[in-house]
């Protein structure tokens, strides 16, 4: 398969909905989604926009992200016990790299990999914070 870099909001679908896939089969990151997530074609729906957003902000979308993600992984971490660890972001992050390098080459495919470290840093100093 050729690749190309990220250009439309098909383009993040692919991306979002195959991170997603090694999400639910993860052993550690499974646990946390599965038993939370009911819909999960509006869960894909909605995290595309997110991505879509953040990937294209001078863009005019048809879906824009409007959402408080920091509010939804301290109530999962609450709802676990407090269990989530920098190990879970760890994965989470390897996850998300090693789809990108499946599928994509690019500019903003490297920008996907770097908003997602930064994300990914932000949310657990903040869930930390929140204990």
């Amino acid at each position: 398969m050729d690749k190309k870099d990220i250009k439309t909001r098909d383009d993040v679908h692919l991306l979002v909905s195959s991170f997603y896939d090694k999400v639910k089969e993860d052993a550690l990151l499974g646990p946390f989604f599965l038993p939370i997530i009911t819909d999960w074609e509006a869960h894909i729906d909605r995290l595309t926009s997110f991505w879509e957003t953040s990937l294209f902000m001078t863009r005019k979308l048809e879906h824009k992200y409007y959402g408080n993600p920091l509010e939804v992984h301290v109530k999962v971490d609450q709802e676990n016990n407090q269990s989530i660890t920098e190990h879970h972001f760890g994965i989470w992050l390897n996850l998300w790299f090693q789809t990108i390098d499946e599928l994509f080459v690019g500019e903003v495919a490297d920008n996907a990999k770097r908003r997602a470290r930064k994300m990914g840093t932000f949310l657990y100093l903040k869930i930390f914070e929140a204990r």
